[in-house]
């Protein structure tokens, strides 16, 4: 195991660490440390087998690794891992989707199933999970290193408050939610788990623009233009409604 794991990523070190360092806690990471084990191979049989044991196949790399330029790609440090589904499960129990993909987590990469060596551990944020069409279950779970300082592209889930009391609503109006989410550059400290729009003013025909979101600072909106709107507050259902976009 640890000739591979010394092979697979290029060069780690594999010092036993009896004593795990404390949980790494970010300021949305719910306090779950995701726990993995490496996979020595990929392809269709191993990953059966492992979905078979009760495990995820999992991958973890740093998000530049999708850039386009390959100059532009620092050291990618891509392992392939499993994660237990019982764990993955529980912990999408607590967090669920979409807040699952704005929320970082702690990582703990561990020689074997119920080992105390301790390969490598830091903070990640999960990108995309594959599930079967038919069933639902997990099939796959890609996540991105997210070490603090780095910068990270994130689509960050848009939650509207103030419905109860919107005057455009209580006047039988209903909410467009024309954007479910908005994508960011931010450091990876300050990546929202939401972004909350507060649509307790609006009236029918009033709208919610992408320049109107407060946001930290040190996030980047990544968008063509800030003049879109997010949400609109239509009078009926037979007014042109402006499609939703992810």
């Amino acid at each position: 195991m640890a000739m591979w794991w010394r092979a697979a990523s290029g060069g780690l070190k594999t010092a036993a660490l009896n004593s795990p360092p404390p949980l790494i806690r970010s300021r949305n990471s719910s306090y779950h440390t995701i726990q993995a084990i490496p996979r020595e191979c990929s392809g269709s049989r191993v990953a059966s087998r492992d979905r078979a044991q009760g495990r995820i196949p999992t991958v973890v790399f740093t998000q530049s690794l999708l850039e386009k330029s390959p100059r532009a790609r620092p050291p990618s440090r891509k392992y392939l891992l499993t994660t237990e589904r019982k764990q993955i499960k529980s912990i999408l129990n607590s967090v669920r989707l979409p807040f699952f993909c704005s929320t970082t987590f702690g990582l703990q990469i561990r020689a074997g199933s119920g080992s105390s060596t301790l390969l490598e551990s830091g903070k990640v944020l999960p990108i995309k999970i594959h599930r079967d069409e038919e069933t639902g279950k997990i099939l796959n779970l890609v996540l991105v290193w997210a070490d603090e300082g780095s910068k990270l592209k994130v689509n960050v889930p848009v939650v509207f408050k103030g419905e109860e009391v919107c005057p455009g609503l209580k006047k039988g109006g209903y909410l467009n939610a024309i954007r479910t989410s908005l994508k960011f550059t931010c450091p990876s400290e300050h990546i929202p788990s939401k972004i909350e729009v507060d649509v307790s003013n609006l009236d029918i025909g009033d709208r919610i623009f992408m320049h109107d979101v407060e946001f930290h600072p040190s996030m980047e909106l990544l968008s063509k233009s800030d003049a879109i709107p997010i949400c609109k507050v239509m009078s009926t259902k037979s007014e042109c409604v402006e499609p939703a976009k992810v």
